[in-house]
């Protein structure tokens, strides 16, 4: 394959749906590794050389910061479904129309973030109840990510956009120049200039600011298929309305699901340091074993889009079956890896035996759930390019707060033991992999009935 045509943007409408998926995906995919290098990078380098408390605070402003970024995730995702239907649709006045807003929506929403987040980041810590021997660095580390913010976002969003059009290469070329540039930063900052867990975030937002440069600059060379002058970099009302529209179901998911993290983080924190360091590499090894999900999920999102927007619903069924099943075959191999392997990876986060025993012990009790996460993503993706983002967010409430928080607290206060005057501290995990299966279950349960396909934006004036 031609080093231009990896560049170029791809039309799902046409070819075996199969392989348009999983040539799409595998860039994503890598991606998505190189994302995860991102955190995880930066917890190696913590807890090898600042200590485990250090790694426990930068994995406490985790669920903080994801709670701050929910604007720009609901921007994501309406403008990734907008951008594929009217690809798919071959409308390049309203592409055009749509990427402007998108830029000029995500600037006002990053100066909301920037002045929320400096003021909630202190009280947020504490109604965590973040130990008063991390939470300096927790809060430091938000701080310099807030100032930050615009990189995070527009890096997000514009190659989101790229998805959309059928171009995941590019996106994953200016990650992994965002990858080493943070890797090398993350060594120079902590070793050499002694900047401690400040100097890890810096490092990020520097990388992030640079990958987004690059996405807008790709965009902006894309001529033959849309228009991004100053007349469309402004807020359009139709589009901008149907992008909030489209986008706000999963911004709102992902900011329950964020308050639900923060609520169980809470949880978390009460059974003391070594399980919330535990937790903290546990999730950077988690994030690997999701990726596969994560990145079909996305794949189905634009894949769904374009052929909706063409509409091919024939097409649209066929590939929600083969990329689901390939979804959860490849989550079941990487999963398996994983548990086989877990230690030896685990122990690159830390010395402390303890800590990576407890780490793969928490692993374990996850296994099984990823392949069930598998199905969630894809399916969800599909009604999420068709443009039903409502159902996966009714969906992901109820697995999240219905479901998961009082199964967490429930198997907590019924563990209390004279020892164990907090519960046992595996009811955290064991109350996500509870919410995972049974999100599949409804997850197949509504795409199968179908009302995803009254949602598509041309058909409802969008």
């Amino acid at each position: 394959m031609k080093l231009k045509t990896l560049f170029a943007p791809s039309d799902m409408t046409s070819g075996r749906p199969w392989e348009k998926i999983v040539i799409f995906t595998v860039p994503m995919l890598i991606g998505n590794i190189a994302q995860q290098l991102y955190n995880t990078v930066d917890s190696i380098v913590v807890g090898n050389f600042i200590g485990d408390n250090a790694l426990a605070a930068v994995g406490s402003a985790n669920p903080v910061l994801n709670l701050l970024l929910v604007l720009f995730i609901g921007i994501s995702v309406g403008a990734n479904v907008m951008v594929s239907q009217y690809f798919g649709a071959r409308q390049r006045e309203e592409l055009s129309r749509t990427i402007g807003s998108c830029i000029a929506l995500t600037a006002i929403a990053t100066v909301i973030i920037m002045v929320i987040g400096s003021l909630v980041t202190m009280p947020l810590l504490r109604f965590l109840n973040t130990p008063e021997s991390i939470i300096d660095w927790c809060a430091s580390y938000l701080r310099i990510m807030m100032l930050g913010i615009a990189g995070v976002a527009y890096y997000n969003i514009l190659s989101g956009v790229l998805r959309g059009v059928g171009d995941s290469f590019s996106a994953l070329v200016y990650l992994l120049v965002a990858t080493v540039i943070n890797i090398i930063l993350d060594i120079f900052f902590v070793t050499q200039l002694n900047m401690g867990v400040p100097g890890v975030a810096l490092a990020t937002i520097i990388a992030q600011i640079t990958s987004s440069i690059l996405c807008l600059w790709k965009l902006c060379r894309m001529r033959t298929l849309f228009d991004l002058g100053p007349r469309y970099l402004r807020l359009n009302r139709k589009h901008s309305l149907t992008m909030i529209r489209l986008g706000l179901p999963s911004g709102l998911t992902q900011a329950i699901f964020s308050m639900a993290l923060v609520v169980v983080q809470s949880l978390t924190n009460s059974f003391g340091e070594m399980v919330i360091a535990a937790n903290v590499i546990l999730m950077r090894v988690d994030g690997f074993a999701m990726m596969p999900n994560f990145s079909f999920g996305n794949a189905m999102t634009t894949y769904a889009g374009q052929n909706v927007g063409a509409k091919r619903y024939d097409r649209v069924s066929q590939g929600a079956r083969q990329g689901t099943l390939i979804a959860a075959g490849t989550s079941a191999v990487i999963t398996l890896l994983i548990l086989l392997f877990g230690k030896p990876l685990m122990s690159i986060f830390t010395n402390t035996k303890e800590l990576v025993n407890l780490s793969y012990q928490l692993m374990m009790i996850l296994a099984v759930g990823y392949i069930a996460m598998g199905v969630t993503q894809s399916l969800s993706g599909v009604m999420r390019g068709a443009g039903d983002t409502m159902t996966p967010m009714w969906i992901s409430i109820v697995t999240t707060v219905i479901i998961r928080i009082p199964i967490a607290y429930g198997i907590s206060y019924l563990t209390r033991t004279p020892e164990l005057p907090n519960g046992h501290y595996t009811c955290v995990w064991v109350s996500l992999l509870i919410s995972w299966v049974l999100g599949a279950l409804l997850t197949t349960f509504f795409y199968r009935r179908g009302k995803w396909k009254t949602k598509a934006i041309h058909q409802n004036g969008g």
